[in-house]
């Protein structure tokens, strides 16, 4: 067997917790990669039948589950998973006009998680409430003024753009509790995932003396 594969708490511990996890290690582990899928799918489907169930406008998943998979992948890439729940979730419900200014906030978003994947205790819950809240106040600046230059529905004039930002303004509230609790959630259950990963690991061996 090869030792690098074992999983034990020196393994991934302090220094071990400062780098990127490696496909193979992940493979290895693979109840990481499965967590995030299905809380990726999770967000999917939100996103597909919220409307249907009369959900309060602009409540949604996305963020928690780019905030647990940046956690639990460690790694770079998972700054995409906000890309992947919209790209499904719009080949059925269809793009929209500002559908560059929507995608390109999620950029953000997504970027901005990554730079948590490494944190832990109180700094992990802080990056959190960071997240939570910079994403949402991000994505309702950035998409209403899409929808000021774009969607016609607002005259061309700071006026206009004040406007844009006001009808949004109950979007953004259901987005900022909405993450106020969601992101967090996703910190706590990554946490519970290393906990149970941590258990199952095999004891270190005591050297003798």
């Amino acid at each position: 067997m090869d030792t690098r594969d074992v999983l034990t708490p020196s393994s991934d511990g302090r220094d071990g917790a400062r780098r990127d996890l490696t496909v193979r290690e992940l493979a290895h582990r693979w109840w990481r990669p499965a967590t995030v899928v299905l809380v990726l799918a999770t967000a999917v489907v939100w996103r597909l039948v919220a409307p249907g169930l009369s959900a309060p406008p602009n409540l949604e998943i996305a963020t928690a589950a780019t905030f647990l998979a940046v956690l639990l992948l460690r790694n770079r890439w998972a700054a995409v998973v906000p890309f992947a729940v919209v790209a499904v979730s719009d080949a059925v419900l269809g793009n929209t006009q500002i559908m560059w200014f929507t995608w390109s906030a999620w950029a953000v978003v997504g970027a901005g998680a990554i730079f948590a994947r490494h944190l832990r205790g109180p700094g992990r819950y802080a990056a959190a409430l960071g997240v939570g809240v910079g994403g949402s106040l991000w994505f309702f600046a950035w998409t209403n003024f899409g929808v000021w230059l774009l969607d016609g529905l607002y005259p061309s004039t700071l006026d206009g753009l004040l406007a844009s930002y006001v009808a949004g303004l109950p979007f953004l509230r259901t987005m900022l509790l909405g993450n106020l609790v969601l992101v967090p959630f996703a910190a706590l259950l990554a946490g519970l995932v290393e906990r149970a990963e941590a258990a199952a690991s095999p004891a270190p061996a005591v050297a003798k003396g």
